[in-house]
């Protein structure tokens, strides 16, 4: 039996559940949410001495806050806890509502935000801990169209756990930002959110639409198995890394942002660095 108790969100189907599956094969013992707790404790049969299946509104403080306190009641601990619930939403920014938007926020933002605020102090007295936000590419290069929404939750992400990392430092707590590429699972099914309200003028929005449900959905490169044993054993290094970019895929997308990057700031380095006062 090994030593770590890992929390996962969004552990019902996708990466979550690969992970739950792969953590108790290798002698983990996992708390795992959904919100349906009935899909969850079907998908992964396993006894409650190395299992707790949990139901939570992710959204709810009083929700999470409860799931946080039966984990390590039952364990003893919260040692790795994995952000990995959200859902994608598809649609130009000008299609989407207000309404829309907020509710992608409200679960891959604030929902994630309410699992960490709750998590903090059990590790902070156990000094000790380690976070993993699952993002995606997507939070770390934007360049999709009609993802405008998901990819802006997911940047969000990214520039949270970079500031979190800095601020849990001095108590032993590690935080890695993991940006999977595209990877076999569920995310491009049905459950993909689609706006209410399309504008016909979004053409190029359409032409990726019908593109991930219908020529990338259930072809996708990344075996979620594969991710989740790499995240296991980034979890015992010593000193993991912030960020973790899963897939060949998401690395040449990386690598294309940076070296874009790098040449827009060449290419006006003299005038945007004339901005001082004078000495």
């Amino acid at each position: 039996m090994k030593n770590k108790i890992w929390f996962v969100t969004g552990a019902s189907k996708g990466l979550g559940l690969a992970l739950v599956k792969k953590l108790l094969s290798s002698g983990y013992r996992v708390a795992a949410t959904s919100r349906n707790v009935t899909d969850l404790q079907r998908a992964v049969n396993a006894g409650r001495e190395v299992f707790l299946p949990l139901s939570v509104d992710l959204t709810n403080e009083n929700s999470v806050e409860n799931a946080i306190r039966e984990t390590v009641s039952h364990f003893g601990s919260i040692d790795v806890v994995v952000n990995n619930a959200g859902y994608g939403l598809f649609g130009s920014l000008e299609e989407l509502t207000d309404e829309e938007v907020r509710q992608n926020f409200d679960v891959n933002v604030f929902g994630v935000l309410n699992v960490i605020r709750k998590a903090l102090p059990y590790m902070r007295k156990q000094h000790s801990g380690h976070i993993y936000n699952i993002a995606s590419i997507g939070g770390f290069t934007g360049t999709f169209p009609g993802f405008g929404s998901y990819v802006a939750t997911k940047f969000a992400m990214h520039g949270f756990s970079e500031s979190l990392a800095t601020e849990v430092k001095p108590f032993g707590i590690t935080v890695s930002i993991v940006s999977p590429g595209y990877f076999r699972t569920e995310f491009l099914d049905a459950s993909l959110g689609v706006p209410k309200n399309e504008i016909a003028d979004y053409k190029n929005v359409r032409e990726s639409q019908n593109a991930h449900q219908n020529q990338i959905n259930n072809k996708q490169t990344g075996d979620p198995v594969k991710a989740a044993a790499v995240m296991i054993e980034i979890a015992e290094q010593q000193n993991p890394p912030l960020h973790v970019f899963l897939g060949k895929d998401s690395y040449q997308m990386a690598e294309l942002k940076i070296k874009a990057v790098q040449q827009d700031m060449e290419s006006v380095r003299a005038l945007a660095t004339s901005t001082d006062h004078e000495q």
